[in-house]
């Protein structure tokens, strides 16, 4: 988190051209080029991109789970993962295989691709007894997880509940989406007139959440599926919009206290439309806000986790805010929004910040944050 702070701070992207995933086109996508650790666990089925990524963040949140561990036992602690891709890469290169030889790799292992995989290594991997399974809502898996695990405390089932998202890149999903004519061959633009499109990326970001007060809390939760259409947002943002207010009731927050909104944002030209309108609804034009996909990519079902990270981020250090990176190019169709790029570099405290998700079908999600 603080190396994608600093580029932040820099108005640096982090995003990578490649054409390995979609017939040696050149995209720019969110693509993490580093090494990664290796899976402890001997079985054939953990070995994937995906759980190594979970791995990588696991290993930044062992010791405190280790700690509740002690205190509540094993049983008592959970795992919600929101992905929408698991180990698809993997399985891939197995049909690959199987293409070319008539038979399975020795590599290969059906349970790749199950969407539950990743959460199932989590739990192995340390070690804890109580409920685990996945989220997989497409672009709002990430976020879903941390409701999802807030649920499961109120609820009684959990005292404590690793939450997240873990996406990785994988060729379905890039030439999927390229397939709808959703991939810009530029770097996003999010909410700008020349916005053309998203890029792709992969990401993991953890939570440790239970009842006990700490420095930033999940207040609120909106969420709602106004199943408009199979892929495109409901162009009245009436949904986006009523989630957004979901969120801010259940925290007991009004729209003038919030201080920042981090935007779904894809910089597609029909779901920056919608929540445009959906912010102008909830808030006119007065709130700061900015999409931080620029930097990232859309990274799918990790990016409702690793933007609740950033908001985290931005609640947790006064003076910090997320950026919004683009042309500067108004869309006259679009209401006026208060981009973060346009203030001033003073501090800004920050108490309350909303982040929204929005998927398919009109599955929407809003999660309000808040320091005390």
């Amino acid at each position: 988190m603080e190396e994608l702070k600093r580029s932040f701070m820099e108005r640096k992207r982090c995003l990578t051209s490649s054409g390995h995933f979609i017939n040696g086109l050149a995209l720019p996508l969110g693509l993490y080029l580093g090494e990664l650790p290796d899976i402890p666990l001997p079985h054939k089925a953990w070995q994937t991109r995906n759980n190594q990524f979970a791995l990588a963040a696991v290993l930044q949140v062992e010791g405190a789970v280790k700690r509740a561990i002690k205190i509540y036992g094993a049983e008592r602690i959970g795992v919600v993962i929101g992905t929408s891709t698991s180990g698809i890469s993997e399985a891939e290169q197995g049909l690959f295989h199987f293409e070319e030889h008539k038979e399975l790799s020795d590599k290969h292992h059906y349970s790749f691709q199950e969407m539950g995989n990743t959460a199932q290594f989590i739990g192995e991997v340390l070690g804890v007894k109580g409920p685990v399974y996945a989220v997989s809502t497409a672009c709002s898996s990430g976020a879903k997880a941390l409701a999802a695990g807030r649920r499961l405390i109120r609820a009684g089932f959990c005292d404590v509940v690793v939450v997240g998202g873990v996406d990785t890149l994988c060729k379905l999903t890039v030439q999927g989406f390229s397939s709808l004519g959703a991939v810009s061959h530029q770097q996003c633009n999010p909410f700008s007139v020349n916005r053309n499109g998203i890029n792709i990326g992969e990401a993991a970001a953890l939570f440790i959440i239970s009842a006990e007060e700490s420095g930033v809390e999940l207040l609120g939760v909106g969420e709602g599926s106004d199943a408009y259409h199979i892929s495109a947002p409901d162009p009245s943002g009436d949904g986006a919009a009523r989630v957004m207010m979901d969120a801010l009731n259940d925290g007991n927050v009004s729209p003038a206290e919030v201080d920042y909104v981090n935007l779904h944002g894809t910089a597609t030209v029909l779901n920056d439309q919608m929540e445009a309108k959906a912010l102008d609804k909830v808030f006119g034009s007065s709130v700061l806000c900015s999409s931080t996909k620029p930097f990232t990519g859309h990274t799918l079902g990790a990016a409702g986790a690793i933007e609740a990270a950033i908001c985290v981020a931005a609640l947790a250090d006064d003076g910090f805010v997320p950026p919004h990176l683009w042309d500067g190019v108004q869309d006259s169709e679009l209401p006026v929004m208060n981009f973060a790029d346009d203030i001033s570099s003073d501090k800004v405290a920050m108490k309350y910040v909303l982040s929204n998700s929005f998927a398919f079908g009109g599955n929407n999600i809003s999660l309000l944050l808040g320091r005390n």
